[in-house]
């Protein structure tokens, strides 16, 4: 059976044989305008309400809700129809709100420092269960005192994005036609899956997009990232070269800062040479803790060197701001109700180095 956000217009138009052709749209501008359930749409009457609450059931069941940062983070843990688990995060902040998504429950790329990447992979999801995450968000934003508007999502929570493409891009399109949200409000995460950036380059919408880096060069980030070995920098910069020539999009790095790892004045200069041919922006981020990785997130004095001495080197760079850490809600931290394995590292990996020469 679909659930509620995945039928399209004829679908639905199929499910409304024989009423009012005028119901299909009240129908649809519930579900993508209002973010509203068919029990909810008062409009319609209660005979038809039922019986398309009962043929479009929800894809997420709710099964926990935490709040951090005075009640701008929200965390959902949802319970899928065949029960795999995901997470999303809502986000505030004084000028948008973002909503983080998951394409996958679990994930296959085996980065060690993620706890989704710890737990494994289960199953692409559906585009119903994708769209239905940001409609969700949307709702609880329009119910915030005061009321908010959900402004942006990103495609950064449980998953790789590039993995799931077909049902991943049908929910882009969902989110960009039917809920309004425009292209430059959309950002899709990777890893690195270069066939995902190049097939990006050729879709119509120009959505952003942002590499989980971590490394720049092969050695280190093979072990980071281990996609790195099927794709390594070389064929990812010619990709993101591809993706910047056909969208003229300004291209992000994501980049979890490591204590002893990838935090160093070396690091720091292999990725201002990787990043600045290709005009990218640098995201920083101190590692979150999760219980499979046994090193630690650099600390925050030498986070903010590592990015002046970017800046220094003509990166354009910036720390993000952790949020809904302890809620486990922060970046690399989703995993549902995963039991994260303890990754084994080599010894120069267990022992942070000497501190960074700046």
């Amino acid at each position: 059976m679909p659930t509620r956000y995945d039928v399209d217009r004829p679908t639905l138009a199929g499910l409304l044989s024989g009423e009012p052709r005028f119901r299909v749209d009240q129908v649809w501008q519930g579900l993508y305008e209002q973010h509203r359930s068919p029990a909810e749409l008062t409009s319609l009457p209660k005979s038809l309400r039922a019986r398309l609450d009962r043929d479009l059931p929800p894809a997420l069941v709710p099964v926990a809700e935490s709040t951090a940062d005075d009640g701008q983070t929200v965390k959902w843990l949802w319970e899928l129809h065949d029960g795999a688990t995901i997470e999303t995060v809502l986000m505030h902040y004084p000028d948008r709100s973002t909503v983080c998504v998951s394409t996958q429950a679990g994930c296959a790329m085996g980065c060690g420092f993620c706890a989704t990447g710890q737990a494994g992979f289960e199953r692409n999801l559906g585009v119903g269960e994708i769209v239905e995450q940001v409609v969700a968000a949307a709702r609880r934003a329009e119910d915030s005192s005061p009321p908010r508007r959900l402004s942006n999502v990103v495609f950064m929570g449980m998953g790789e994005p590039l993995a799931n493409y077909d049902r991943t891009w049908a929910a882009v399109t969902r989110i960009h036609d039917d809920l309004g949200m425009g292209a430059r409000h959309l950002t899709l995460s990777t890893v690195g899956i270069v066939p995902g950036i190049r097939r990006l380059a050729g879709e119509a919408l120009p959505v952003n997009l942002a590499v989980s880096l971590h490394a720049a060069n092969d050695l280190l980030r093979d072990e980071l990232v281990p996609i790195n070995r099927r794709y390594p920098l070389a064929t990812l910069r010619d990709a993101c070269a591809e993706y910047l020539e056909a969208k003229n999009r300004r291209l992000s790095f994501e980049w979890a800062l490591i204590d002893g790892v990838n935090d160093r004045a070396t690091d720091a200069e292999e990725l201002a040479a990787f990043a600045r041919p290709l005009r990218a922006h640098v995201n920083l981020i101190p590692l979150n803790a999760t219980p499979g990785w046994p090193t630690t997130g650099t600390p925050m004095p030498r986070v903010t060197a590592f990015r002046d001495l970017l800046r220094d080197l003509g990166v354009n760079a910036t720390v993000r701001a952790n949020r809904g850490n302890d809620i486990d809600a922060a970046c690399g931290q989703l995993r549902a109700n995963h039991t994260a394995t303890p990754v084994q590292l080599g010894p120069r990996r267990m022992q942070p180095a000497d501190p960074p020469p700046y």
